[in-house]
């Protein structure tokens, strides 16, 4: 991953730990999913997660393909039945296909969050299977449980659905749920589902950098944040994707 560069270093100057925020920054997914999002506020999110030395941007599909700067390391991750997760499998499907086809590295789809709630496991596990077999490693799949929806038994269950069906990841929220978003204790029963086997996003509400590093230290290795220079600076985000 590109270190951040020379405007990036100075508008971090304050921060006391260049190196603890460049590593931080390597742990981000830098989120722009605004339903009223333009082309310039995209291009201006990509220019930002350059800049800042994340490790991807997160975007929605209909962006793609997305400019990347010359030379730049950035991976694009786009997201997949979102945010509801009540597509048909196929539809979800074909969306990973077409989004890898236009340029994605890593896809982030939403589970069918009424099928968890009534325990039809073998149901979300089928629905991450169309998706994995639609976008085959080296493509990276994280599958988004909506973990504020479920308590801690749905948790481990959609975990373990994820896991058997072939994900990398498992990510604790959309950020648009009226639920809520990441928390600490999800992330903890994720990390206890699914130990070293695969990774563990945490996303939504996190807007600061104690609250990153709390995720973190919890078990999780990739962050999505909307506010990212913000945390990396110290600051309190905003709400919102």
């Amino acid at each position: 991953m590109a270190a951040p560069d020379s405007a990036a270093v100075s508008d971090l100057a304050a921060v006391s730990d260049l190196d603890a925020v460049s590593d931080l920054a390597r742990a981000i997914d830098h989120t722009f999913l605004k339903p009223e999002g333009r082309r310039a506020d995209v291009e201006q999110a990509v220019a930002e997660a350059a800049a800042l030395g994340v490790y991807s941007v997160c975007v929605s599909p209909s962006e793609l393909p997305l400019a990347l700067p010359e030379g730049s390391a950035l991976k694009v991750t786009a997201v997949c039945g979102f945010p509801s997760g009540k597509h048909r499998s196929a539809v979800k499907a074909a969306e990973a296909e077409f989004a890898v086809a236009q340029g994605a590295d890593e896809i982030d789809m939403v589970i069918d969050i009424g099928a968890a709630l009534d325990g039809r496991f073998d149901a979300v596990e089928a629905d991450i299977r169309a998706v994995r077999a639609a976008v085959p490693a080296p493509t990276v799949l994280k599958v988004i449980i909506e973990s504020a929806a479920l308590d801690d038994d749905a948790i481990v269950a959609a975990c373990g659905a994820a896991e058997a069906a072939g994900a990398d990841f498992v990510k604790t929220s959309t950020g648009f749920h009226p639920s809520g978003g990441a928390t600490v204790h999800a992330v903890e029963v994720m990390k206890h589902a699914v130990g070293d086997r695969l990774a563990i996003k945490a996303s939504g509400g996190i807007r600061s950098r104690e609250d990153a590093e709390a995720m973190l230290r919890a078990g999780a290795s990739r962050l999505g944040l909307s506010s990212s220079r913000t945390v990396l600076e110290g600051g309190m985000g905003a709400s919102g994707y």
